[in-house]
């Protein structure tokens, strides 16, 4: 019996060692290669598959990322690489013609990157997040230079996906030199995915507004840019309030929209009216034709009255 309860142990420990080695080994997945637009760079792409997860990462990354790669023979010919990340290692094997391949990579992760992670406050990092942030390049310099920024919401998800939409400490300052506090990390994110910009928020300056962050994303989101606005200040609203400008951009008023009003004879309604025209459907063309009809001194209130009550 002894015996027996030795060899479970024995066999048992086997088991466990090998099933951490699994977890924490190697990852295996396909590369491909091919010309960037940016200078000294290349579109290089690792596809993996592990446990179920499929994942895929594609960039511009630089040439000199790539330790022992020729990309400069145009015939074909095989490949041997190395990619060298905080997080881990690739090791690439494969073929190129004329700079463009592709081919198989195992990835082996650093033992000592969690640990240093941990100690910048950034935890939970598994061996699927461990390959994830050395596909994305998220180094221990990085990792601590946003730890720096003291950020709300600071934590390893977010970390990945600053780098996934490129917020960095440049974009941070130059946000807060754009007048904004730039110190949320999901509201960082919102900016970079919806494109606020510092030079956004410096032209809204200019131009005599100083919307709140969530109210610059707003404003993004509906397509009511600094470009935008001046149209409309063109066309005779000059520094409308923000929250009427996005009632603009989602019911159409646009900048054609009035000039036709202003051309049957409607000058500078209101601009709630304006709004309210929209909604009920007072277009130039409906105006136009009760005008046709001998109807040529209608008030916007009555078009809108018509039109609720479906007179054509």
């Amino acid at each position: 019996m002894k015996r027996q309860n030795a060899v479970f142990i024995v066999v048992t420990i086997v088991l466990v060692s090998t099933i951490a080695l699994l977890a924490n080994g190697p990852e295996s997945g396909d590369w491909t290669m091919r010309k960037s637009e940016e200078t000294g760079k290349v579109q290089f792409s690792l596809m993996q598959s592990s446990r179920g997860h499929n994942s895929q990462h594609s960039t511009a990354w630089s040439l000199s990322a790539f330790q022992g790669l020729d990309n400069t023979t145009a015939a074909r010919h095989d490949v041997h690489f190395t990619v060298t990340r905080d997080a881990g290692k690739f090791e690439c094997d494969g073929f190129l013609v004329n700079g463009e391949g592709a081919g198989i990579f195992h990835f082996a992760a650093d033992p000592k990157y969690t640990q240093e992670m941990e100690r910048l406050g950034f935890r939970g990092i598994d061996g699927e997040k461990q390959y994830e942030m050395a596909a994305l390049d998220v180094s221990l310099q990085f990792a601590q230079a946003m730890a720096g920024e003291h950020l709300r919401g600071m934590d390893t998800e977010k970390l990945i996906e600053f780098r996934i939409f490129n917020v960095d400490s440049k974009f941070i300052h130059e946000m807060r030199d754009a007048g904004l506090p730039a110190n949320d990390s999901a509201r960082l994110v919102e900016f970079r995915i919806h494109g606020v910009t510092p030079e956004m928020a410096r032209e809204l300056r200019r131009q005599g507004y100083a919307p709140d962050e969530e109210k610059l994303v707003e404003m993004r989101i509906h397509g009511a840019t600094p470009e935008w606005i001046a149209e409309i200040g063109k066309e005779g609203y000059p520094h409308i309030d923000l929250e009427r400008l996005i009632e603009f951009r989602i019911h159409g008023v646009t900048p054609e929209f009035i000039e036709k009003l202003h051309g049957l004879g409607y000058v500078h309604p209101e601009p709630e009216k304006l709004v309210e025209m929209r909604i009920h459907g007072v277009t130039p063309e409906f105006i136009a034709s009760m005008q046709a009809k001998g109807l040529k001194d209608l008030s916007v209130d009555k078009l809108v009255e018509m039109r609720i009550h479906g007179i054509e």
